[in-house]
């Protein structure tokens, strides 16, 4: 049986003081990972949630914040996030993931957003660059043109674009959750043009997974963890 809080010698457990900046308010002490290892190993696809057991005030904005540290592109973060919540928004998508009870039992559902076109001048992250190339509007503009001409010269650039840099914020998402003792369980399994429908998502956006954030419910069991391919097994030196 697996749990989403298990103790062990590389846990912290702190108490956060809810006057300090963008921390969270709990009745008790929460436990977090240190060990970036153990985050690792105890991070499982979890299939079954506690249904009443709502993550608590802040702790998602916590997970959101430390998993934007993920890389992107350029530093232009192509990506958005909404976060299902209420009853009526998953009574909503449930049937279009294919009626998956861990839609209607997590208390949050992510839908991981792409921008096809994240690489165009309108991104506000470009303002950034401008500042550290020193107002250089120049090189700005070359730098965004060579932007261009990776990512956006086909309609397959662009999804790749897309769907490349949403997915390392996923992961990181993954990983950020197990951090803060939350577990998780990313999802394809979806009609991705109902969901853009139903959830009003920009034509020019790509629905990349669904991400189910809760607690394992410890009622039910979990497998063993499957095979992974090791070194020797994926990597082919050249």
């Amino acid at each position: 049986m697996y749990g989403g809080h298990r103790s062990g010698p590389n846990k912290k457990t702190t108490k956060v003081d809810p006057n300090e900046d963008k921390a969270y308010s709990l009745e008790k002490e929460w436990t977090v990972m240190t060990d970036l290892k153990e985050i690792f190993e105890a991070r499982r696809s979890v299939n079954f949630f506690q249904a009443r057991k709502e993550l608590a005030p802040g702790v998602l904005e916590q997970i959101i914040d430390l998993a934007s540290l993920a890389p992107s592109a350029f530093n232009l973060q192509p990506w958005e996030l909404i976060a299902v919540k209420s009853e009526e928004a998953k009574k909503r998508l449930y049937p279009l993931a294919f009626n998956q009870p861990k839609i209607l039992e997590a208390p949050v559902i992510l839908i991981v957003i792409g921008d096809r076109k994240g690489y165009e001048p309108g991104n506000p992250e470009w303002n950034e660059l401008e500042t550290m190339l020193g107002g250089d509007k120049e090189a700005l503009a070359g730098t965004q043109q060579f932007a261009r001409a990776l990512y956006g010269a086909t309609p397959e650039r662009e999804i790749k674009f897309a769907e490349s840099n949403a997915a390392l914020l996923a992961a990181s998402i993954l990983y950020a959750a197990q951090y803060y003792g939350v577990d998780s369980h990313a999802m394809s399994g979806m009609d991705f043009e109902g969901v853009k429908k139903e959830f009003a998502i920009d034509g020019g956006k790509e629905v990349v997974m669904l991400i189910a954030l809760g607690y394992f419910d410890d009622a039910k069991t979990l497998y063993p963890r499957r095979h992974r391919k090791g070194y020797r097994e994926m990597v082919r030196e050249v």
